[in-house]
């Protein structure tokens, strides 16, 4: 099995990356091998751009069975601790579009830019089809902006626009949007390490949800490794 596992920083998933040193046979650059199992950690840069760029190149070069991409993310939904671990099970781009003198947003389909059901959107999202065949967390929604929320009056605009999202990332869209595009099964999980609230780094756990998300990764990729024995 060929997997990808995509995050945004080296940072975010540094332990796994330790592990994969430590425990893995790196028989090319970039490419972790233990039996039947090879791991391809691909570290896009930050954002949707940075993102779909490197996801490309790497898939029109490599086979892929899954990808699976990992990292922290803000919460709109006070029902998430800090430090746990989710599933995003749909992603939608949050500020792609115009703003109109008034201060209201409004995307590319409620423009008419864009038909909200055409591949790969349903209804203007972007949604993992497999997603009930993985589902192994808590299961959220998930919004992609390029500019994270941290003043008040936006993040209710942010809101009041997308309600359904709960949690925020600068690429989960972009990471949908190539993986549906090319046909490859995927996953994205995030740990909370912060909610979207006036910005105050102070009362962010950062150090926690990186913690907790590498738990997370090394139970996946052990089950990986048991799977491929069997």
């Amino acid at each position: 099995m060929n997997l990808l596992l995509v995050a945004a920083t080296p940072f975010e998933i540094a332990p796994t990356l330790r592990f994969l040193e430590n425990n893995f046979s790196q028989t090319t650059p970039g490419l972790y091998q233990k039996d039947e199992l090879q791991i391809s950690p691909l570290i896009t840069g930050v954002g949707s751009v940075a993102t779909a760029w490197r996801l490309a190149l790497h898939l029109s070069s490599a086979p892929v069975d899954w990808a699976l991409n990992a990292g922290v993310a803000g919460a709109f939904d006070r029902s998430l601790a800090l430090g746990d671990v989710v599933q995003v099970v749909s992603e939608q781009f949050g500020d792609l579009g115009v703003e109109d003198a008034g201060g209201h947003f409004t995307d590319l389909f409620q423009l008419g830019l864009a038909e909200p059901n055409a591949w790969p959107f349903v209804q203007g999202k972007l949604n993992n089809p497999t997603a009930g065949q993985t589902r192994f967390l808590p299961t959220v929604q998930g919004l992609t902006v390029n500019r994270v929320h941290g003043y008040q009056s936006s993040i209710e605009a942010a809101q009041r626009s997308f309600p359904d999202a709960q949690v925020e990332s600068m690429e989960g869209a972009a990471f949908f949007y190539g993986c549906l595009s090319a046909n490859i099964p995927f996953a994205e999980i995030r740990a909370i390490s912060n909610y979207v609230e006036p910005r105050n780094r102070a009362n962010w756990q950062l150090e926690t949800a990186i913690e907790n998300l590498n738990q997370v990764l090394l139970q996946i990729i052990e089950s990986l490794s048991v799977s491929r024995k069997s």
